[in-house]
């Protein structure tokens, strides 16, 4: 890959992580840390405990997706850093550069992706 479309991903990726963080921030109320908005989803009061429990699993499944989708994009930017990125982790062939346009964590071709799936 060359250092110039090396650029644009490792762009894409960081403004990518910077939107991600932007929005678990606001999602959180600024500074409010993980376990902060934990503790904050169970002390809210609710006759329906059924509703409130479900409201926490949501939460927490949502922060484990943003959780690895931060690991992802770092994983990725460690990627085009030691010159790896765009490869597939399992068979070592180029990942097409369309599907790293849609989907710039891309760790595998198509081909093994569907294996792994």
């Amino acid at each position: 890959m060359t250092p110039r479309i090396s650029d644009t991903f490792s762009l894409q990726l960081t403004n990518l992580r910077s939107q991600l963080l932007e929005r678990l921030r606001a999602e959180r109320g600024g500074t409010l840390g993980r376990a902060d908005a934990a503790a904050d989803a169970r002390a809210v009061e609710s006759d329906d405990h059924a509703k409130a429990a479900e409201l926490r699993d949501l939460t927490i499944a949502l922060e484990e997706r943003e959780s690895a989708e931060l690991v992802a994009i770092d994983r990725a930017l460690q990627r085009i850093a030691d010159g790896s990125y765009g490869l597939c982790l399992r068979c070592g062939h180029s990942i097409p550069t369309a599907r790293l346009h849609a989907q710039p964590t891309a760790e595998r071709c198509v081909a093994c992706q569907t294996l792994a799936e």
